[in-house]
């Protein structure tokens, strides 16, 4: 991954568990659907906290989007290699070959190795 995905992944972590907590804290009154359910006006960081937990909130979501995005392509694999170009190489390499060719050559050898020790019997 290197320095830099480390880095990324270190940042992308805190900030997550930052947007969980500033959601958690957020107040639910006001426009939105959480004061539908519950009222009253106590505010713990007083008249403006809305408006501060508000924007802490959306910059704290873009940057998530941000390294998610950074460590997405910080981690992207080449076209020649992962999961996919594998299965092509493993089906192309079995592609004469069946299951069902296996199972009658494996069976074929297995019945020539049990005459073969029952003639030795």
């Amino acid at each position: 991954m290197g320095v830099l995905g480390t880095v990324l992944l270190v940042f992308f972590i805190i900030t997550a568990v930052l947007l969980v907590l500033l959601v958690l804290v957020q107040d639910e009154e006001g426009d939105s659907l959480g004061g539908i359910f519950a009222g009253g006006s106590s505010s713990a960081f007083g008249s403006r906290s809305g408006n501060i937990l508000t924007r802490a909130t959306s910059i704290l979501g873009v940057l998530f989007l941000v390294l998610s995005l950074g460590l997405a392509l910080v981690n992207k694999t080449s076209s020649g290699s992962g999961v996919e170009s594998a299965g092509r190489q493993l089906s192309t390499e079995q592609e004469g070959n069946s299951w069902v060719d296996e199972e009658i050559s494996g069976k074929a050898t297995d019945s020539s190795t049990t005459s073969e020790e029952q003639s030795a019997d």
